[in-house]
């Protein structure tokens, strides 16, 4: 029987946010992890990040999805049931003060002495944080963001939202430090996601996203802009993206929970079409903030 979640010892600050640690609700400055925690000595756990707007959670059924299938692919137990998550993250949200928030949840295999093998007993660390969420840009919306491509050197189980991140954060940091705001993936010939997003383009308009499979993330923003263009019946094809598709491709977007979509238009120097978000990116911005708006009233 899992342990219920524990709220007695919540705490409050002005200045400070309250977090969330196997099961106590304590402040930020309070919250403690041992160093033999496989999360620390070996990037051994998995993670998700859920956006709310105006304390509601997106897609929240569809992020625990995930977090179930990554907590599956490297064995360990999901420490809560799906309404002990709810219950929880909704908490965290309503101890903290903003109304727009990013919740960041981690769940590693614990504390274990440090050896490859796995513990004997499984004892899950469980941590989670909000911080606020921004609005996307006004300039980002006119301008669109700067790309670059880089070699997809990462292993090859991209769908298990695994907190070893270095090779994701290397790559981005390349891409920063040529000027870009993120780097497009490349893996013998092929586009498959950003460094930290997945990825569209528009070709004879039409939307095109490389397929699930276990070389990028299964995103849950590209699920809904999936879901959006088959409603509205955009033409839309999930297929793989050659590099010569991508640089020449009418539009290119790059999607999570924290960019939503983001407009590609400038690609590794080149200005994409007149160098501003195309209409194809228009239409179905529209669309996904109006399905933002239906949160924000609910």
């Amino acid at each position: 029987m899992k342990k219920p979640i524990s709220t007695s010892n919540n705490e409050s600050s002005q200045d400070e946010p309250i977090v969330y640690l196997n099961g106590k609700y304590v402040l930020l400055s309070h919250a403690h992890i041992s160093v033999l925690d496989r999360g620390f000595t070996f990037g051994d756990g998995v993670y998700e990040v859920i956006p709310a707007y105006d304390k509601n959670l997106f897609r929240l059924q569809h992020h625990l999805q995930r977090l179930n299938d990554s907590l599956t692919a490297i064995k360990i137990s999901n420490p809560l049931t799906a309404q002990q998550w709810q219950q929880s993250i909704e908490q965290l949200i309503n101890n903290n003060p903003y109304d727009d928030q990013s919740i960041y949840l981690q769940v590693t295999r614990g504390i274990a002495p440090r050896d490859h093998r796995f513990p004997h007993k499984e004892n899950p660390t469980v941590f989670m944080m909000t911080t606020p969420l921004e609005e996307q840009s006004s300039e980002m919306s006119v301008s669109g963001i700067s790309a670059i491509t880089l070699n997809d050197n990462r292993w090859k189980n991209c769908h298990i939202k695994s907190i070893s991140l270095l090779a994701n954060v290397l790559l981005l940091q390349e891409a920063l430090d040529k000027g870009a705001k993120e780097a497009i993936l490349l893996r013998d010939g092929y586009a498959t996601e950003g460094a930290a997003s997945n990825l569209f383009i528009v070709q004879n308009d039409c939307l095109i996203t490389p397929p699930k499979g276990p070389l990028l993330l299964p995103g849950i923003t590209r699920d809904l802009i999936v879901e959006i263009a088959q409603q509205q019946k955009i033409c839309l094809k999930e297929q793989n993206i050659s590099e010569t598709e991508l640089h020449n491709a009418q539009e290119i977007w790059v999607t999570s929970s924290t960019k939503e979509i983001a407009a590609v238009t400038r690609l590794d120097g080149k200005i994409i079409a007149d160098g501003k978000p195309g209409p194809h990116w228009h239409k179905i911005m529209q669309a996904y903030q109006g399905y933002k708006r239906t949160l924000r009233t609910s």
